[in-house]
């Protein structure tokens, strides 16, 4: 089946590009790729969208640590696609008390969490961000601004409607992720991380980023699984190896990229990179990835020299 990058361009014809070349951090071997399930021979590019006039499909293969049969299509989260109803969340019989407390939450989070623009080369780039420090240290993934080594043009919106433009601090191919400075920026809020060890199944969690360009977008739904593994596969060549990632079925789509999976206490446990697609047309079917936040914490630190401290330990639920 055919996989989508989730960044959103407005509607247009696909163009295919070649993969990049992905050197991972230094002294840091990427993962070896697990066994693949079979996608969509006819599909093929780059790990990220281009949302101006342009797109790009990329055959992904998601290798189950479950190892059910399926084939299913990755979308790393920025392209345009139909955006799927989620489930409501329903509050306790009597009352608005789980709405109040998710809205609390995400009110909480806003803050801390960015729009990414990257722009080169006639196309944009959309993804989003989680802020690490408040000088404008940010988290994201590396295939949102992967462009900026070939001259693109990195801005980041802030939850308050500010901008600014932003340079890459360092990447980790390897694990999909990266660290950008946003200039001339002070007082931010950051995240606060907590302990992804923590999750367990069934778990409520908020994904809050830009899906299809809209900022700040928040949609819940649960921990549906832990330790999955799923392999970027870009025309039978071997590519990004996601290990230990977080399953959920908060709706999650092209844009969300570099975003927060955040828990009920407002920490971010997982960074969203990918979900499953049923076709090209599709968009979020409840089955969407995260990097647990411990293995950010682990990246981050040597992308930043210890920028980040992860909470030791959170409740969720």
């Amino acid at each position: 089946m055919p996989a989508q990058l989730l960044q959103p361009p407005p509607g247009a014809t696909p163009v295919i590009d070649p993969p990049p070349a992905w050197q991972p951090l230094r002294g840091t071997a990427p993962p070896p790729p697990p066994d693949r399930v079979a996608g969509d021979g006819g599909s093929g590019g780059r790990w990220s969208w281009p949302r101006k006039l342009a797109a790009g499909f990329l055959a992904l293969g998601l290798a189950l640590a479950s190892g059910a049969a399926g084939a299913y299509a990755a979308t790393s989260l920025d392209d345009d696609t139909a955006v799927a109803a989620s489930p409501p969340v329903t509050a306790a019989s009597g009352g608005s008390t789980t709405e109040t407390s998710l809205a609390s939450v995400a009110a909480a989070v806003e803050p801390s969490v960015v729009s990414i623009t990257v722009r080169s080369a006639g196309q944009q780039v959309e993804g989003s961000g989680v802020v690490l420090r408040s000088d404008g240290l940010i988290l994201t993934n590396n295939h949102v601004v992967e462009d900026a080594a070939q001259g693109g043009r990195i801005t980041v919106e802030f939850s308050d409607g500010s901008t600014a433009t932003a340079t890459v601090a360092g990447t980790d191919p390897s694990t999909d992720l990266a660290v950008i400075q946003a200039e001339g920026v002070s007082g931010l809020q950051a995240a606060t991380f907590g302990d992804s060890d923590a999750l367990q199944v069934g778990d409520t969690v908020l994904a809050i980023g830009s899906p299809l360009g809209l900022e700040g977008s928040v949609t819940a739904g649960i921990v549906s699984a832990l330790h999955r593994t799923f392999d970027v596969d870009a025309d039978g060549q071997a590519g990004t190896t996601i290990n230990d990632a977080i399953q959920t079925d908060a709706p999650i789509n092209p844009g969300n990229s570099g975003g927060p999976l955040v828990n009920s206490a407002g920490e971010v446990v997982g960074i969203l990179t990918a979900n499953a697609s049923v076709s090209q047309d599709a968009g979020s079917i409840g089955v969407g990835f995260a990097i647990p936040s411990n293995q950010v914490e682990q990246v981050a630190s040597l992308l930043t020299g210890g920028a980040l401290t992860v909470a030791s330990s959170s409740t969720t639920g």
